[in-house]
């Protein structure tokens, strides 16, 4: 096993605190820290002391590190990547493809000659990316379409006849017409419908109206922030959901979302395909996110943990990857499972052992535990152990 030196990612929605505080370093940060990363993606490797990147190592010897399970199901990668995600400011609203799409995606962007880092490319790899975010403080989130007619509802309470056309384009054709319609409308359209909705849906906040007076702040904070940007218009269309710490969310492939504020431990598909739809100053491709959308209404549940082996599980519908918090107490415990693990400590200090030797973590550090280790662990401390969904029969 091996400790990892982890890659921040600095982006301008970040918090100055969050990730220096869990880091141990000076807070505020000089510049905002979104993301940090734990894992093995190309693009920002953990790092281990010898100097390699993880995943050089895992390149190296894949059978031992990997196991032939996750060889077998996902070849010679570690399909999962673990980050701690810190947000003061909204996230762009977006969408992520399934792995069919990313494929296509992936193979007509390499066809054509696009660079990897060109800010204009959509498919950065052809891998699915759904995830499960665990919040560590509170989270609010814009997540998934909420139930049409209470859409319907909520854009009819504005009384705008700049709404009218959306209204009837949802009432006659769902949101498969109406999201569509939304990003067709020209520069000025949108500007003007941005602006009408914002300064109405501030007056219902002004007046403590409590329907919808989440959704109708956001709207009106988002509106200050990207003026004129259709994506102000489709969050009224999106559930809006607050995660206390200790809830998760997961969203599959096509689930439109945006993170607006709050922080934690998120585990996804190791990839980068991201298909942005408003909210953002980068690439926006919209023919490409309409193919990817999910168009299905409803409410989002939210993930409570249960007991699995280790600790507190949040289970989700792939194979990819795995979550579960772990508190340890002075007795040691056992952490075997059949895939690689990602550990990260939040809390105290926890010592890692294996036949090879310990390792000791503190609030902050990461470590990296191949496939099938005898690992033991204890604390006092808390982990949050990223793995494969896979079980060995």
């Amino acid at each position: 096993m091996w400790q990892l030196t982890n890659t921040i990612r600095h982006y301008p929605w970040g918090s100055r605190t969050v990730i220096p505080e869990l880091l141990g370093e000076p807070s505020p940060a000089p510049e905002p820290c979104a993301e940090l990363w734990m894992g093995a993606h190309p693009d920002a490797p953990s790092v281990l002391a010898d100097g390699r990147g993880l995943d050089a190592a895992i390149a190296a010897e894949p059978d031992r590190l990997l196991g032939p399970l996750v060889r077998q199901r996902f070849g010679d990668r570690l399909p999962f990547l673990m980050k701690v995600l810190a947000a003061d400011a909204p996230l762009s609203l977006q969408a992520h493809p399934t792995t069919a799409q990313a494929e296509v995606g992936f193979a007509a962007e390499e066809a054509a000659g696009i660079p990897k880092d060109d800010p204009t490319r959509t498919f950065k790899d052809p891998h699915h990316k759904p995830e499960i975010l665990l919040a560590l403080t509170p989270v609010e989130a814009l997540c998934g379409f909420r139930p049409v007619e209470e859409s319907l509802h909520c854009l009819a309470k504005l009384q705008l006849p700049e709404l009218k056309p959306t209204i009837a384009a949802l009432a006659r054709g769902g949101l498969q017409v109406a999201i569509p319609q939304l990003l067709a409308l020209s520069v000025r359209r949108r500007q003007s419908l941005v602006t009408a909705v914002a300064e109405k849906a501030a007056t219902f906040v002004a007046a403590h109206d409590p329907e919808f007076i989440n959704t109708y702040r956001w709207a009106a904070s988002l509106a200050d922030t990207y003026p004129g940007d259709i994506g102000v218009v489709i969050s009224l269309l999106c559930n809006h959901l607050t995660l206390d710490p200790g809830e998760a969310v997961f969203l599959p492939a096509g689930n439109l979302h945006a993170y607006l504020s709050g922080a934690g431990v998120e585990v996804m598909a190791s990839s980068d395909n991201v298909l942005r739809g408003g909210l953002t100053g980068k690439h926006v491709d919209l023919a490409a996110l309409v193919e990817v959308l999910d168009f299905a209404d409803g409410k989002v549940p939210v993930i409570r943990p249960v007991l699995g082996p280790g600790g507190l599980r949040y289970p989700v519908p792939v194979e990819d990857f795995d979550l579960t918090r772990v508190e340890l107490g002075a007795d040691p415990g056992s952490l075997r499972t059949a895939g690689p693990q990602v550990l990260l400590c939040t809390e105290g200090t926890v010592v890692l052992g294996t036949d090879d030797g310990e390792l000791v973590l503190q609030k902050g550090e990461s470590a990296f535990v191949p496939a099938n280790a005898q690992l033991s662990a204890q604390g006092p401390g808390v982990l949050y152990r990223a793995t494969t969904g896979l079980r060995a029969v």
